[in-house]
């Protein structure tokens, strides 16, 4: 039986698409996650909703790398082609998932679908 593998769609803008992945990978660090969790929990903001994130400059409020660069997530979104937009939603929110089932608990609040 054949496995599912994702195709590769190639990326069009990556000077604006790699500041972005780099952020989310950073904010998603095991020695960042809580930080940025707090952030999204302080704000009453859903981790899954990524337009909200971005709207509010979570990404670069946790992560000194993109605050340094004087780059804005949203910003930086808005730049991409639909279909880089739609790899960079699914790789957020593929992270969202990946959290260590432990914070997600601790923060089951800012996870909850409603």
């Amino acid at each position: 039986m054949p496995s599912f593998e994702q195709a590769v769609i190639k990326v069009e803008k990556e000077s604006e698409f790699d500041p972005l992945k780099g952020a989310i990978v950073r904010v998603f660090a095991p020695g960042m996650i809580e930080k940025f969790l707090r952030e999204l929990k302080k704000q009453g903001l859903r981790v899954r909703d990524f337009d909200a994130v971005l709207a509010k400059g979570n990404l670069e409020r946790v992560d000194e790398s993109l605050r340094q660069s004087g780059k804005k997530s949203r910003s930086l979104y808005e730049q991409l082609t639909i279909s880089d937009r739609a790899q960079i939603r699914e790789f957020y929110l593929s992270r969202v998932e990946e959290v260590d089932p432990k914070l997600r608990t601790k923060f089951h609040k800012i996870y909850q679908y409603y």
